[in-house]
């Protein structure tokens, strides 16, 4: 799942320089208010991409890895009902 947000994100993003280059370079030529609108559409896509990127799918599992603390590591898995041997 990683890797499918992961050339989704690639691909916004390269639509994003896409439309500004084409913007800039191209159209500008012809319609300078079709290059600003498409500016602005270049400019609401990095965020999209972002908040795709970091997305968690509910196969994504991040609420059970461990802290690093092992005192809250414990207390957790308590709370949650897990046993978990002890060294």
């Amino acid at each position: 799942m990683y890797a499918r947000r992961r050339h989704l994100y690639f691909a916004m993003m390269g639509t994003c320089i896409a439309l500004f280059v084409l913007a800039w370079g191209v159209v500008r030529l012809w319609s300078i208010p079709v290059a600003v609108g498409m500016c602005v559409v270049a400019m609401v896509i990095p965020p999209l991409a972002a908040m795709v990127a970091n997305r968690r799918g509910p196969e994504d599992r991040w609420w059970d890895d461990p802290s690093g603390d092992p005192k809250s590591d414990e207390w957790w898995d308590e709370l949650d009902g897990k046993k978990r041997p002890h060294p």
